[in-house]
Parts: structure tokens; sequence; C-alpha cells
């Protein structure tokens, strides 16, 4: 007899019948088997290896051997890191060559497991966990405090939330989180059910849960394309590759990136549902797109359980976070360009245009209002939307220009390879692959997004673009030779360009116990209507009490205002500091890593913070009230209006 058709199913009723007109060879009686005694669990041990069933041979000790070797490589290494060596490179730099070893052994190891003739799903997923824990709980693990000024600025967003239950009054520009407070809300309700006293217990640790999240949609997603698990499996770990964006910190666009995958997810796998088969569409190595048979009678619509489900995700999105309803707009407006999909695209479309409509023109109106002017220029100029926006008054480290560069190559790489497989693979073309790939582009026409946009538009395109890749790099059935070591050697430099984006900055990223005290210090008990003053916004716990003092970046300031801190810094102080409003005491706080943050990116020549700490130092007009290794922090004392109270006058 001859075997189905190349893409047939054997269960199909239409390729079922195609025989040819030789009659079959007689069958061969089945040998005796002897009975196995009942005193013997061999039947029982042969069930679960058949239930189970596990790399065999050689290549299946290699695999059984390097994911535990990967990991202890690893976890060793932690032991052995000097984070005093960190330099313009950040944790590149402090990481021993025990580390490196051990992602190039989780990488062999993950070859191994797509070149194993039966593919063990549960060691090619060990292998990808273990690739996440190494790039995302290295940090977790390292740090004693929680990284990354924006993580410490959401934490005081919910410790507000708590104290006010509810929206944040007197929080001047700090009001747009009160206008989406989805995350923040969830979080404190989060505090309130477990008893715990603040988010940082756990938003260390969120990086690593962020990541893990994400292999439940990326799963679907993939499985809506391809039947393969070789494929499935080798996007998942080139998207972990290659996402070096680093938007899964403790943050409302961690949490709404994830929600915004698992409605794609969702969508996805409603088409396949009910997408005829179709041999174009069909993946290479005889994997088959998910599909309905021809014949089978399609469904019209959703059922009622999902779209509700759809619907709620949708709902947590728009009240979480700004930019990733509109994202998810663009993505299913692309996806109903076909006329097979709307069915299915159009329901969910709707919902997601009058949930963000009815939000923004109640909740967040004050936010629209406010900055219609600025979005409606945006429209008019896509050329500088895909550029940053900052004016530096330094030069960037050239490590940092360095980094960028590769930044920009390993994102163009990415998208040009993808690009690369959608010409070589006819199924993909016909596959919503292409419009999940451009779907991003109108929103990176539409708005710079703080100069963020583009990175925002290559994370948002990642999961097309890493299957994409996938199906160049992984050899369905594996093939030995030449082409399975370029694929390690690629899949190699990818994980190298990461490292360097996503570790490249943990110079600034990074906070010192010491740094954390002296912010307490100036935050914890100083009387409301106090003012704290730092350098750049590198300041852990900066914006704690923020609906009770008053918060000044001098980095962020306008740029007469930032020459004039260069050319004549006590002066610029006492202007910034002598703001008769501010009824209680005014610190300037100056920290280790606001002169790494000014020194790196150029926000100010470098050795600014120094000078500046010199020059107070120096001045009878600021009293050093708090200093240790990593920081210090200066009260103001006004010569024309008196000196100001302190702390302890102001004390009820």
């Amino acid at each position: 007899m001859i075997e189905p058709l190349s893409g047939a199913d054997p269960a199909d009723p239409t390729t079922a019948d195609r025989r040819t007109t030789d009659a079959p060879e007689p069958l061969a009686p089945r040998p005796a088997v002897e009975p196995v005694p009942a005193t013997r669990p061999i039947g029982r041990i042969h069930r679960l290896r058949a239930r189970f069933p596990g790399p065999d041979g050689r290549s299946g000790w290699v695999i059984r051997v390097l994911l535990p070797l990967g990991l202890a490589l690893w976890l060793v290494s932690l032991t052995g890191v000097r984070i005093d060596r960190m330099g313009a490179l950040g944790l590149i730099q402090a990481l021993p060559p025990l580390y490196w070893a051990a992602v190039v052994v989780l990488t062999l190891g993950f070859v191994a497991v797509l070149r194993a003739p039966r593919l063990p799903q549960r060691w090619a997923g060990g292998y990808v966990v273990g690739l996440i824990a190494v790039i995302h709980a290295t940090p977790s693990i390292l740090y004693p405090e929680l990284r990354y000024a924006w993580a410490w600025k959401h934490v005081a967003i919910i410790d507000a939330m708590m104290r006010h239950d509810g929206a944040v009054p007197g929080s001047s520009d700090m009001d747009v989180y009160d206008q989406w407070p989805g995350f923040f809300q969830l979080n404190a309700l989060f505090l309130r059910a477990t008893g715990l006293h603040s988010a940082l217990g756990y938003a260390s640790w969120y990086p690593l849960l962020a990541n893990l999240l994400l292999l439940g949609p990326l799963l679907m997603i993939y499985r809506t394309f391809t039947k393969d698990p070789r494929l499935v499996w080798g996007g998942v770990w080139l998207y972990f590759s290659t996402a070096w964006v680093g938007q899964d910190y403790f943050s409302p666009q961690a949490f709404a990136y994830f929600l915004f995958l698992t409605v794609l997810a969702l969508v996805l796998r409603r088409l396949a549902d009910r997408r005829a088969a179709d041999p174009a569409a069909m993946p290479p190595g005889g994997a088959r797109a998910l599909s309905r048979p021809a014949e089978e009678p399609r469904r019209a619509g959703w059922r009622p359980v999902p779209f509700v489900l759809v619907t709620l995700l949708i709902a947590a999105i728009v009240c979480s976070h700004q930019l990733t309803p509109l994202m998810l707009i663009s993505f299913l407006a692309m996806l109903s360009i076909p006329r097979r999909n709307r069915r299915v695209v159009l329901p969910v479309l709707a919902v997601a245009v009058v949930l963000t409509f009815l939000w923004n023109a109640t909740v967040a109106r004050p936010y629209i209002s406010a900055n219609l002017n600025s979005l409606i220029s945006a429209l008019s100029s896509p050329d500088r939307n895909a550029l940053p926006n900052l004016s530096r008054l330094g030069t960037t480290a050239p490590q940092q220009v360095m980094a960028s560069w590769v930044d920009r190559g390993l994102t163009a790489s990415v998208l040009l390879l993808a690009v690369v497989a959608l010409l070589c693979h006819r199924w993909a073309r016909h596959s919503p692959l292409p419009w999940l790939l451009v779907a991003p582009l109108p929103l990176l026409l539409a708005n710079n997004y703080g100069g963020e946009m583009i990175f925002r538009a290559y994370l948002f395109a990642l999961p097309a673009a890493a299957f994409l890749l996938a199906t160049l790099l992984v050899q369905s059935p594996p093939r030995r030779g030449i082409r399975v070591w370029i694929s390690t050697t690629v899949m190699l430099a990818l994980l190298a360009g990461l490292f360097v984006g996503y570790l490249g900055k943990e110079s600034m990223n990074r906070f010192t116990s010491q740094e954390v005290a002296a912010t307490r210090f100036a935050t914890e008990d100083t009387p409301p209507g106090s003012l704290i003053v730092s350098a750049t916004g590198d300041l852990p716990g900066g914006e704690m009490r923020y609906d009770e003092l008053e918060r000044i970046v001098l980095s962020q300031g306008s740029l007469p205002d930032r020459r004039l801190l260069l050319s004549d810094p006590l002066t610029a102080l006492e202007d910034t500091m002598s703001n008769p409003q501010v009824t209680g005491p005014s610190y300037l706080v100056l920290t280790r890593s606001q002169a790494v943050d000014s020194d790196l990116t150029g926000l100010f020549p470098a050795g600014t913070v120094e000078r500046l700490n010199e020059a107070v130092a120096a001045s009878p007009t600021f009293e050093a009230v708090y200093a240790n290794h990593d920081a210090v922090v200066y009260r103001y004392i006004p010569t024309v209006h008196g000196p100001q109270p302190t702390r302890e006058d102001l004390q009820p």
C-alpha cells in the first residue's frame, strides 16, 4: 500500500480512499507472543514509556546531561560575580566565563533536542525555561534591591493607591496613572489579599515571572500555524533569544503585553478552527496547519464563553495601558483584511474599538485632552516618530554607542530574516504571519511614544518574526551537516546581541542598598510639602509619597535651565529649590547611579554629578544631612526667606 500523500491526513475523508488498484500483499501471520508473568511489571513500564516517550540513544544522553550541566554552570557562576567590575557595558563585564559557558551548553543542548528523531517536548520546554532563568533570574539573584527606576516608581504608585483606596488626589503630573489604574489596582488587591506590606517583595522577580507567563500564549500562537513541535519550540526559543527591549520589568506594559498575546492567541486559534485545509498553507517537514476539513460545516462566529473571556481580557488591557489597546486594534484590523477572517476578527475588533473609545472619552479624558495637540502633530511627522527625541548636553559613552548599534543590528537582522522566510515559504505568505509582522507599522508612523515607538513596534512584531526565523533555522526532519552548525552559530549570535541590549545598561539600572537608604531618609519621614531634587531620574524610590512631596529632576528641565546648571550650578540649584510654595525642607539627593546615568547616556557632560556634588559641599547654603559610600543628601538652607523648618520642627 502507498503511504498517504504529503501533507494528507489519513483520517481525512478526502484522502483516506486514495489507494492504488494493485491488490494488497497478504498479511504475514503474527508471531506468537508469550504472556508476561503477572509478577513482572514490564507491561506497566512499557505503557509509561509509550505515554511519556523520551530521547533515545546517544542523543538522548546528550539531552539529559546538557540541561542540568548548563543550569549547574549558571548557578556556580553566580557565586563568582564581581558587581564592582561592572563598567560601561553593565553586567556583561561582571559575569564570569562560566556564565557564558552555561549559555553555550544550553544552546547546544536545545539544538540536540531539535535533532532528536522523536522530539521530546518536555525536554524542549525544560531548555526554554532554563534559558529564561539564565537571562532573567540573574539580576534578581545578584542585586540586593529592585532593579530599574521605573519599577520603583510603579511600586510607589501602588503604595499611594492603597493609602487612598483608589485614585490619588494631588498627584499633579502623576495623575496619568489614575486614568489607567488596572495594573496598579490589581496589585493593590493582591497585597490586601495576601497581607503583604509592599510590592517590593515580589517586584524584583517580576521579569522572570512575566517571561514564564509568555510561554502559554506563545505556544498557543505557534501551534495554530503548525503541528511540527520543532518549529513551535524553535520559535519560542528564538523569541526569548531576541527579546532584548527589556519591557518585562514590573510595569503595566509587561502586564498588558501578556494579555495582548493571550487575546491574539485566542483569535488565531479560532481562525485556525475555521480555516479549511489548504495544501498551499502547509508548513515544511510534513507539518500541517491546524484546520478543519473542508467538508465539515463551519461554525459561525464565536461561542459565548470564549467571546466573553476575550472581552474581559480586552477590558483589562484598556484600563491598564495607553499603547497596548491601540496595538491590539491595529493587529485586529490587519487580520480582518482577508475576507475569510472577518467573521471571527470583526466582533473582537469592534469590542476593542468600543472599549478603548469609551475609556479614553471618560476616565482618560483629562490626559487625552491635555495631549491632543501633540498627538495630532505627531501624525504629520512620521519620519521623526521612529527616532529618539532626547536632547543631550554631553556625549554618549562609546560602549553605549556600540551597544545601541548592536541593538539596532539585532532588530534589523530579525526582521530581515523574517521577510526572507516569507519569500521562501509560500505557506507562510498565505497565513496570518505577514499581517502580524506589519501590524505595528501604523502606530510607528503615527506617534513616537517618547522616542520608544520603534522598540515597542519591534516587540509586538517579534512573536511572528521569531516563528518565521525558526522556519529558516530549524530543519524538519532534522539534517546533519553544515546547516546544523550554521543554525547553531546564528542562534548563539542572536543570544550575544540579546545580552548586549538587555544587560548592557545595568550600571545605571541597578541600585545599592546605600542608595536606597539615602532615598528613604529623604522621603519617609519628611513632612508633607517638602521638595526632593535629583540630578537624573535614577533615584530608587524617589516617587514615594508623590502625593505629599514635590519632585524635581534636573535632567528633565528646560534646555536653558540645564545649561545654567552646567555654567553656574549653585545659582541654578538656588533658583530651583527656593520655591516659596514649598512648605517643608528641600533636599538634594545625589547618588552613584545618577552619576553613571549622566555619564553613560550623555544627559550631561561626563563628571557633571561629581562637580555638582563638590560645588554644593563647599556652599554654606547646603548642609549634608546624610551620607554613605554611594549617596549623599543635602538640605537647602535659604538665605532670603529665613531658615526653612527642619523635619523635627514640622513633626506633629
